[in-house]
């Protein structure tokens, strides 16, 4: 975790960081605790089912900024459903997670979308469909442009990751960051600011590709 992604700088210093609180919603299965640790550790490890949530956290340098990324992992068993709102209350951003080879985790995936537009403001919360397990391709069973459409109808960022190989992974990681940056980072009532100074993962802007046009919640 202390290593910088190519093309890092470390002539930059930040002059503030600022506490990020990212959720990964999504059913049971499709990956969001093995996504949640190639986000926080750039590991991989099968994990059983979470419980409630799990919590793990991730520094990256932007421009002039430092995010602390906090990550929730929430249950994807249907008998936690009622308490995940607790979790995801306040989210600065939201990714939605399914499995590419399960059409039922992509249904799944469209009621939480549903849910989360019906909590947050447009332009408050910055939100992304995201398809795991790329790495079993041969057994897809949703198409990336079935994906990619019910993402832009709902006005999401979009992308397919594979948390066991870590492709696309930190990709993704970044360009949400910089998306938070750019529709709620300026708001100092939105993000409060992190006192402590820990090691720095550093991150340049070259690197970042928008995966899709904007924030909104809305089509």
């Amino acid at each position: 975790m202390g290593e910088s992604l190519p093309g890092g700088s470390a002539q930059h210093r930040p002059v503030r960081t600022l506490r990020v609180k990212m959720v990964l919603l999504g059913s049971s299965g499709v990956g969001k605790s093995s996504l949640a640790l190639r986000f926080s550790r750039d590991q991989f490890r099968n994990s059983s089912p979470t419980v409630g949530c799990a919590f793990l956290t991730r520094m990256l340098l932007l421009s002039d900024v430092t995010f602390r990324l906090e990550i929730w992992d929430t249950a994807g068993q249907e008998k936690y459903h009622s308490v995940t709102p607790l979790y995801y209350r306040g989210a600065h951003a939201a990714l939605v997670v399914y499995d590419i080879s399960q059409r039922t985790t992509f249904s799944r995936a469209q009621v939480w979308i549903r849910e989360l537009q019906k909590q947050y403001i447009p332009g408050s919360t910055v939100m992304c469909l995201v398809g795991n397990k790329t790495d079993l391709d041969q057994d897809r069973q949703v198409p990336a442009q079935e994906g990619q459409k019910v993402a832009e109808e709902n006005g999401l960022m979009f992308t397919e990751t594979s948390a066991l190989s870590g492709d696309q992974v930190n990709e993704l990681l970044l360009a949400v960051a910089h998306r938070v940056y750019e529709c709620v980072g300026g708001q100092q009532e939105v993000l409060s600011e992190w006192q402590e100074a820990p090691s720095v993962h550093q991150v340049h802007r070259n690197h970042y590709s928008p995966v899709a046009s904007c924030c909104r919640l809305g089509p």
